[in-house]
């Protein structure tokens, strides 16, 4: 398990991009929750930010990808809008604690 940040670096509704070894990842906070994604559109394997930390739509209830428009939920990672609609973010396990947010990177064998 690897740490990424204090709990306060990741505000209700915002964003945040991580690179750990070779492994780049977003994180969301929404409704308390945080919710952990590998940073690549499944449509093209692009990079899904469009400035640092902006994963976000500009209601700030979805992730967007910036090079296709492509709209993700951010409870689940699911495309609902975009040239990949119907496919999913790769979700990472994540969770948090009181010294604030762990991320399981993926084991070898998976797919990074």
């Amino acid at each position: 398990m690897k740490f990424l940040c204090p709990s306060q670096a990741l505000g209700e509704g915002a964003s945040r991009g991580f690179a750990l070894d070779e492994l780049r990842l977003l994180v969301v906070r929404r409704e308390g929750r945080v919710y952990a994604y590998q940073n690549r559109c499944p449509h093209r394997g692009v990079a899904l930010e469009w400035q640092p930390d902006q994963f976000l739509d500009a209601s700030a209830s979805l992730i967007q990808c910036s090079t296709h428009a492509a709209l993700f939920l951010i409870e689940s990672g699911e495309c609902v809008a975009g040239p990949c609609a119907g496919q999913f973010l790769t979700a990472l396990d994540c969770h948090e604690d009181s010294q604030g947010i762990w991320i399981t990177p993926p084991t070898s064998e998976d797919d990074v």
